[in-house]
């Protein structure tokens, strides 16, 4: 198991407080390794595996246990005869009926630690904010960074260099399974392929009752294709209709929505920044993993910039980054992101092969004229920084420790 310490490091203050945590992304990100990982390192600080109570919903064997009332009476039954501190760990908790008043009661009536997962942004809302509010902690899962990739695939193919890893993961993204077939590309397809149809079958039709399958996958392939490009619900509602369907568009809206909270996709708002007010129109879409795009849609190679951009986003996010793309008059500014009044700005483009591409990207910059970080990441071997504008390689940028 790859140990995703940058996780641990964020849940491991939090170990053994009151505080129920939630960990919440895409299905096979690798939510349930994250919960046994949290158990490796509590039975190394000497806690006993005998107080550790651990459920998977998606296992028929605890279909009987898929009520509030059902599963409480479980654990309560066996709590009772332990005389220590319990630790619970409940995978893919949304599959339990009101599970929301079952967590709650066990917090308060058994002294013990909380542990759950979900595959679905909903778990954060609704009911919960009733009855947990200030009492929980989310942490986001996300699919394997660049390093992760790198360190599982070199344990793999340990000849392999930084290059040719990089290629891998270009096609294949970070989906933690993927080891298991040694990258492998008819397997892996087949595995994306059906991770997709999971997402799609069971976290967004089945969850939101849609009827209308075929809109909601023309909808999806308009997303996919167009990550990185900034467009609003009225311009799919237009492509749409150049297809004979009409559609409104607030239902585009509400299926992009449950794209969303099944964390398919990653919505970017967009900052004027001489106005310093967030844009309401044409938001920028990311895929919360690029090797499932390749795997439905293909092109991640004909798409490189876009795909580039698409793992340099995420990396944000696993960095714990706020983002928002920039916009300066005419130009725009690939990301901005913010964390503990800290800044960084990030231009993302495929090669750097003119002196008018070189002045593009560079010249996004002209107009900000304060002193926090600025990058051009791009696939260029050459450091190329100027003006005090760094450059980087994105293989570089991707395994820095820290971006200063």
């Amino acid at each position: 198991m790859i140990k995703r310490e940058e996780y641990m490091k964020r849940i491991r203050p939090f170990i053994g407080t009151d505080l129920v945590k939630v960990l919440t992304g895409i299905r096979r990100s690798g939510k349930s390794v994250m919960l046994q990982l949290i158990q490796e390192e509590m039975l190394q600080s000497g806690i006993e595996k005998s107080q550790f109570l651990s459920y998977n919903f998606e296992s028929m064997r605890n279909a009987h246990l898929c009520t509030a009332e059902t599963l409480y009476r479980e654990i309560l039954e066996k709590a009772e005869k332990k005389t220590e501190k319990i630790y619970l760990f409940l995978d893919e908790i949304q599959e339990v009926a009101d599970w929301e008043k079952c967590i709650n009661s066990l917090r308060v009536d058994l002294d013990c630690d909380i542990y759950i997962t979900g595959s679905n942004a909903k778990l954060l809302s609704g009911e919960l904010a009733t009855y947990l509010a200030g009492r929980y902690v989310e942490f986001i899962i996300y699919p394997f960074s660049y390093p992760e990739f790198k360190e599982l695939y070199m344990s793999i193919f340990s000849d392999a260099d930084d290059a040719a890893c990089f290629r891998i993961y270009l096609i294949s993204g970070g989906m933690p399974y993927l080891g298991n077939l040694r990258y492998a590309k008819e397997p892996s397809i087949q595995y994306l392929e059906e991770l997709y149809n999971s997402v799609v079958l069971k976290h967004i039709l089945k969850r939101n009752h849609v009827r209308d399958v075929d809109l909601l996958e023309r909808i999806i392939a308009y997303m996919t294709a167009n990550i990185g490009t900034s467009f609003s619900a009225t311009s799919i509602s237009r492509f749409l209709k150049s297809e004979g369907r009409k559609v409104s568009v607030e239902t585009i809206l509400n299926y992009i929505r449950y794209c969303l909270d099944a964390y398919l996709f990653y919505r970017v708002k967009r900052r004027d920044l001489q106005g310093k007010q967030l844009l309401t129109t044409n938001e920028k879409y990311y895929i919360a993993d690029h090797g499932i795009r390749e795997a439905v849609f293909g092109s991640n190679m004909k798409d490189i910039n876009l795909i580039l951009e698409n793992i340099v986003y995420m990396e944000l996010l696993r960095r714990g980054y706020r983002v928002v793309a920039g916009k300066s008059g005419e130009k725009e500014i690939d990301f901005i992101g913010e964390k503990k009044g800290g800044r960084l700005y990030i231009q993302v483009t495929y090669l750097l092969a003119s002196e008018d591409t070189v002045q593009r990207e560079f010249g996004v910059y002209d107009t900000i004229r304060d002193n926090f970080p600025k990058y051009v990441v791009s696939m260029d071997e050459l450091d190329m920084s100027r003006n005090g504008i760094k450059h980087r390689n994105i293989r570089d940028f991707l395994q820095m420790p820290l971006w200063e």
